[in-house]
């Protein structure tokens, strides 16, 4: 059951980095990939600690937190694309 609530929270996540990002517009496929990275780097930053900071459900404090994931990956790819072109 969690690795449908992982895609689930995955997609949603990826979804709205996406939209943040407007520059980008990936298939639904690639924002659930996105995401399920993004939880994972967002894992790694923040540690678990949006629940224990901000007091949320532990869903929501998942759903930020791969956001968040996604909005680094997807800053990163901007940059290195910025860098690409330059050069």
């Amino acid at each position: 059951m969690s690795f449908v609530i992982t895609i689930i929270v995955g997609g949603l996540a990826g979804y709205l980095a996406d939209l943040v990002f407007k520059k980008f517009s990936f298939s639904l496929l690639v924002q659930i990939i996105l995401g399920i990275a993004g939880a994972f780097v967002g894992r790694f930053i923040f540690d678990g600690e949006f629940q224990t900071m901000l007091g949320l459900p532990e869903i929501v404090s998942r759903i930020l937190e791969a956001f968040a994931g996604a909005s680094v990956i997807l800053l990163i790819i901007s940059l290195y694309k910025k860098y690409v072109a330059k050069n």
